[in-house]
């Protein structure tokens, strides 16, 4: 794997992800939106962690921040140890690019390019040499059950299967963190339980920290810890 030391970031013995006292506020005056409203956090590495509420209860919000997609209005984010916020914004997309992957409710597959494609992506960013890419990709497709698939776009390809193609993306750069937004909104119940025996598999067998976004009950017992929220608070953990 390549060096992941991002200009003094390296990993520590502190817990992998703290929120300390983190709000986020959109817009002024009437049309001021408290996403956020103060909130404590703390996952530990090789957790599979649920993060569940109603619309608008900052689920979505909280993920945006811990995935570098968004920043906090006050408060403080640490990751290993690390203040996220003192990083430049350069320094926050490698964060993203070396730390973290990313799989959402709408797959976000280029139409035009192959399986094969898509989940080289993620390597064309860190310029791996083309034949290694390549190499990588068919062992992440491959993974995820879809090695005889790789020549396929993705109008070939079934909504599970898609959505297979961007867990693939998402682990071939071996992440440490893995950010599932609604994984399994787009997908019937089969496919469903598919892509979370993929999750889980991630999560025990190649120790990789899972945070999903879910409004889904069943879906949320496949994590070892579920957050509530409500109201952009925390309202509980079990």
């Amino acid at each position: 794997m390549e060096n992941k030391k991002i200009n003094n970031f390296e990993s520590s013995r502190h817990p992998l992800i703290e929120l300390a006292n983190v709000t986020r506020i959109y817009g002024t005056g009437d049309a001021r939106v408290s996403a956020l409203k103060g909130i404590d956090l703390c996952i530990e590495n090789g957790e599979f962690v649920a993060i569940m509420g109603a619309s608008g209860s900052g689920k979505s919000t909280c993920m945006n921040v811990l995935g570098c997609m968004d920043t906090p209005t006050s408060g403080s984010y640490l990751f290993e140890g690390i203040d996220v916020g003192l990083l430049s914004g350069n320094q926050r997309a490698l964060l993203r690019r070396y730390y973290f992957g990313f799989v959402f409710q709408g797959f976000n597959l280029l139409n035009r390019t192959s399986a094969l494609e898509n989940v080289e992506l993620p390597l064309i960013y860190r310029r791996i040499p083309a034949g290694e890419r390549k190499a990588r990709a068919l062992e992440a497709l491959s993974a995820v059950g879809l090695d005889n698939r790789w020549k396929h776009t993705p109008a070939e390809l079934s909504g599970g299967q898609q959505q297979r193609v961007a867990l693939a993306r998402a682990m071939v750069s071996k992440p440490e963190v893995l950010f599932a937004d609604e994984p399994t909104g787009n997908l019937d119940s089969v496919r469903s339980l598919e892509v979370m025996d993929l999750l889980t598999e991630f999560n025990k067998i190649n120790k990789i920290t899972i945070i999903m976004v879910t409004h889904d009950p069943e879906m949320a017992k496949y994590a070892t810890r579920q957050i509530i929220f409500r109201d952009g608070m925390i309202q509980g953990s079990k």
